[in-house]
């Protein structure tokens, strides 16, 4: 079928056509959104799930509800060895002057820039020409510490963001990569905005590990957001992100090849719009047939193996590969430390770099105490392809 007409061509963090099996996430976040508008209590989110999920798509369309409700919305993902300070300057200063445009939040919004102004200083963030007019408010987000400096700049945008109706939705992707400090800080932040009342919002997303990462940066956490999974969708809804977008382009899927689609992905969204993709631009006729499935599952295949799957291989380290390798040989996970020590030969003590170091590449996790997973799914299949 013609390609310039598939619905499911890919693309980065991009909306797929049809995001079936989220409502419930997504009308939790208008809720909480539309709740802290009004000053009232609302928790914030962590959408927790392995990648290739759809996270980011959800945090996306999360932003676009909010958008709707009044809300000025920051996006940042979170990249490993950055400090959180930096990344959040620039959109911190954004809402601001976006607020000193609206008159009842304009004082509120100018004081929060004097703030930011001395914050930049201390964190020696480079503040652009536009600021060199503000001058800092002393005893105002110039403590140095994170902890206390964020939640004094969230008050301020918080406090100008109710005065001038409006509110504030902070998007972070790949919250695992923050430091234990940043993170800390961050779930500072929120909890005075909980305490408070005012309309600031955070949906953060990452790998699993980040409701336990959470809790132990603030034993709190666990209150303040919810951490609702983001896994492989059930079969009705995996059919549906299929199905629908091909009837609605005028075409259709037989039965058969729908299943095959639905069962050998596992539901999950990646594959599901990989394959569908794949599948679309090989057919023929109007109609998806079973023998089209087929013939695109080896290319979806070499094309995952070259892209999706190649390049979080090619991060690790020869001793990692070796690690993740052996994880794979031992069959579907979780895997037990245990195990992959007396296949490797070795103490279980002296893995521990090597874990560690593999776990914040964000290629595997902790399932639990002695247990560790993949943090991709079907990792394990494209491994054991290797060898």
């Amino acid at each position: 079928m013609d390609p310039y007409l598939n619905p499911f061509a890919p693309g980065a963090g991009s909306r797929p056509p049809e995001l079936a099996g989220r409502d419930d996430i997504l009308n939790t976040a208008k809720i909480a959104c539309g709740r802290a508008l009004r000053g009232r209590n609302a928790r914030s989110m962590m959408l927790l799930g392995l990648r290739g999920t759809g996270k980011t798509v959800l945090l996306n369309e999360i932003g676009r509800i909010a958008e709707g409700q009044g809300y000025y919305i920051s996006k940042i993902e979170a990249p490993e060895h950055q400090s959180l300070a930096r990344l959040l300057y620039p959109e911190m200063r954004k809402v601001l002057h976006a607020l000193s445009m609206i008159d009842a939040a304009k004082l509120l919004a100018m004081r929060g820039l004097k703030g930011l102004r001395g914050f930049a200083s201390i964190f020696k963030i480079k503040v652009a020409g536009a600021e060199i007019g503000i001058e800092p408010e002393p005893g105002l987000a110039d403590s140095g510490d994170l902890q206390f400096d964020l939640p004094d700049l969230f008050t301020a945008i918080g406090k100008a963001a109710q005065a001038g109706s409006k509110g504030w939705v902070l998007l972070i992707d790949e919250v695992q990569y923050l430091s234990e400090a940043d993170l800390s800080a961050l779930i500072v932040a929120i909890h005075r905005m909980s305490q408070e009342g005012l309309p600031v919002i955070m949906v953060g997303a990452g790998l699993p590990q980040i409701a336990r990462l959470a809790g132990e940066a603030k034993s709190y956490s666990e209150r303040l957001f919810l951490y609702p999974g983001v896994g492989a969708l059930d079969q009705p809804s995996a059919k549906q992100a299929v199905e629908k977008p091909i009837v609605e382009e005028g075409a259709s899927i037989s039965p058969d090849g729908l299943s095959e689609i639905v069962t050998r992905t596992q539901g999950y969204p990646f594959f599901l719009q990989e394959w569908s993709s794949t599948a679309w631009d090989n057919a023929e006729g109007p109609e998806i047939t079973k023998q089209d499935v087929d013939n695109a599952y080896a290319e979806t295949l070499a094309s995952l193996d070259d892209g999706f799957f190649r390049v979080r291989l090619d991060r690790l380290t020869p001793k990692e590969t070796e690690f993740v390798t052996v994880m794979a040989g031992l069959g579907d996970g979780p895997y037990a430390m245990n195990d992959i020590a007396r296949i490797l030969n070795k103490k279980l003590s002296s893995l521990g770099p090597v874990r560690a170091n593999t776990i914040s590449k964000g290629m595997i996790y902790s399932t639990e105490h002695g247990f560790l997973d993949f943090s991709v799914p079907l990792f394990a299949d494209f491994m054991r392809r290797q060898t």
